[in-house]
């Protein structure tokens, strides 16, 4: 099992310096949230893509992907009723793929809960066509590219559209295409009420990334929440992508979030 830590967790330290604790502390790739690198991804030069590939590979990490696609945009809908917002959206999730791709990531993590909410009148069925329409492209670039799309479920806290793992997956199987799995949050599940490990076993083998996190918001081994079973039942699938910690609640800061998260994890993999 490989484990990542998402760059967000370190907001306001040098890219650089993130990468190289994060690799320090033991994690063996950093996922990416474009916000963190420049408002647009379009923003970002071949030069400095580069750059940024260079600099994990001279830290010892890989840069397992992209996520956060479209969170601190404008401008961009995967479900809007307006064609147009959905044309400007499609055209931008090829250029996610390119970026991704030139980082050397090999995953996109499509969660983006206001960007997809279905709005009023829609119907569900209206809002699945829509979003299967603005993926369409994207998804046949990143075929193209070597990079998948990770459809993220999440709950309904948080968007109205695709709040379950089974929802994801159905959603994934109209998209028909090997560069379109799905990805599974430990807080996502926690919100389906049921199994966790459960519905792991029955998301596999359609599930191609892990985000490790606590109900409360925090990294894994920082609430109540047992991971053992959780480890086990990754096992069980035959995972061997990457685990990688998500937070949203930043209070224990950077250092103290990546350390203790990636102990608990490492310490819950190897006993179960």
């Amino acid at each position: 099992m490989k484990f990542g830590i998402c760059n967000e967790i370190f907001a306001g330290w040098p890219l650089e310096q993130a990468m190289a604790f994060a690799a320090e502390a033991g994690y063996d790739g950093v996922e990416l949230a474009p916000f963190t690198l420049a408002p647009l991804v379009t923003d970002i030069s071949s030069a400095r893509r580069a750059e940024i590939r260079d600099m994990a590979r001279v830290a010892g990490l890989e840069v397992c992907g992209l996520h956060w696609l479209l969170a601190k945009t404008d401008g961009f809908h995967l479900t809007h009723p307006e064609a147009a917002v959905r044309r400007r959206t499609a055209k931008y999730l090829c250029d996610l793929v390119d970026c991704c791709a030139d980082l050397g990531g090999k995953f996109l993590v499509l969660g983006s809960p206001q960007q997809r909410n279905v709005a009023a009148g829609l119907s569900a069925a209206q809002a699945v066509e829509f979003a299967l329409d603005t993926l369409g492209d994207a998804v046949k670039a990143a075929g193209e590219r070597g990079v998948t799309w990770c459809i993220e479920p999440l709950g309904p806290k948080e968007t109205n559209f695709l709040n379950t793992a089974a929802q994801a997956i159905d959603f994934v199987g109209q998209v028909n295409s090997p560069a379109a799995r799905i990805i599974l949050d430990v807080k996502a599940m926690h919100s389906e009420g049921g199994s966790i490990p459960e519905i792991i076993r029955q998301s596999a083998p359609h599930f191609a990334h892990f985000h490790a996190n606590d109900p409360n918001l925090k990294g894994p081994g920082f609430g109540s929440l047992d991971f053992r079973p959780i480890a086990a039942a990754l096992k069980e699938t035959g995972y061997d992508g990457y685990v990688s910690v998500e937070v949203f609640d930043f209070e224990d800061g950077a250092e103290a979030i990546a350390r203790r998260s990636l102990k608990y994890l490492r310490e819950v993999f190897a006993s179960t």
